[in-house]
């Protein structure tokens, strides 16, 4: 799939949050509109007036003779309690927030196992297989070999951004929960997807499990976000979300590949197993015209 310019991925002069593509994402990114960005704003310019308040009201020239209170009590009481109740207004949708995000999968969900190695991720998945997909940032022409035998960026007409695509993505089913199991085989990565509202750290010898939820098809990236080494900035993900019919041909055409327990030949053989005539009303006009034609 060709990525769309702009869509899970950072633009030129960018600011905030990258559009989000998971319902957790939109849910996080409105409180921070909605909620954090205003609060703040009004902090700022609140703070801001007094500083200069008191900078025009109470410097030597305006106030030559220095007041001498120590005590106000009901400043200090205001400067306690308002400062506890913008606490507590950020943290029930902040609660909330972490909560939904670790929500545990639905038994059903297809499950994907994330591995992050020095420098590349590996790809498994258990439900279909158990086959492997290696991932590799692709080259970068006029730039030195990052990773030997892996094509240049460009080279392909689905090919996105230099330094972010890579030779084999992450293909997941859109619309649908996926359970991420993620780990690591060396040292510890961040499996990170900005624009899905998605980070995760892996860790040798653990594995962490989050759900990912990605709304619509498309293609979007992300990087490790965790210092594993040499090569750090050259460990891209970029995930590539198919219909649920595409990602299941996209399976079968890999060795091992399974849906259902079905390979590509037992899955192709299915549809012919069942007589289509089987699911026609007797006393249906197709019924008649078919029998008349026998």
């Amino acid at each position: 799939m060709k990525p769309t310019p702009g869509v899970g991925m950072p633009v030129d002069g960018g600011l905030t949050f990258q559009h989000q593509y998971s319902p957790l994402g939109e849910y996080a990114l409105k409180i921070y509109n909605w909620a954090l960005m205003p609060i703040i704003t009004v902090i700022c310019l609140f703070v801001l007036a007094l500083l200069i308040w008191v900078v025009v009201r109470y410097n030597h020239r305006a106030n030559p003779v220095a007041s001498k209170t120590s005590h106000n009590t009901t400043i200090e009481i205001v400067w306690t309690v308002l400062p506890v109740l913008i606490l507590v207004a950020i943290a029930f949708p902040s609660i909330d927030l972490i909560a939904k995000q670790y929500k545990p999968a639905p038994k059903e969900a297809l499950t994907i196992k994330v591995t992050g190695n020095q420098w590349f991720w590996t790809y498994g998945y258990p439900d279909n297989g158990d086959f492997e997909v290696v991932s590799m940032m692709l080259n970068v022409p006029g730039q030195p070999e990052v990773n030997p035998g892996t094509r240049e960026v460009g080279t392909k007409p689905w090919d996105g951004p230099s330094h972010l695509e890579v030779d084999n993505r992450l293909v997941v089913p859109a619309g649908e929960p996926i359970r991420l199991q993620i780990t690591a085989a060396d040292v510890i990565h961040s499996f990170a997807v900005p624009s899905l509202w998605f980070k995760l750290d892996a860790v040798p010898g653990r594995i962490n499990e989050k759900v990912l939820f990605v709304e619509k098809p498309g293609v979007y990236y992300g990087q490790c976000s965790e210092l594993c080494g040499a090569k750090h900035g050259f460990m891209p993900i970029a995930l590539e979300a198919l219909p649920r019919d595409k990602y299941d041909q996209w399976v079968l055409t890999h060795p091992g590949g399974v849906i259902d327990g079905k390979d590509a030949a037992e899955a192709a053989a299915a549809p012919a197993a069942t007589p289509a005539v089987a699911t026609v009303p007797v006393d249906s006009p197709l019924a008649a015209s078919t029998g008349a034609a026998e």
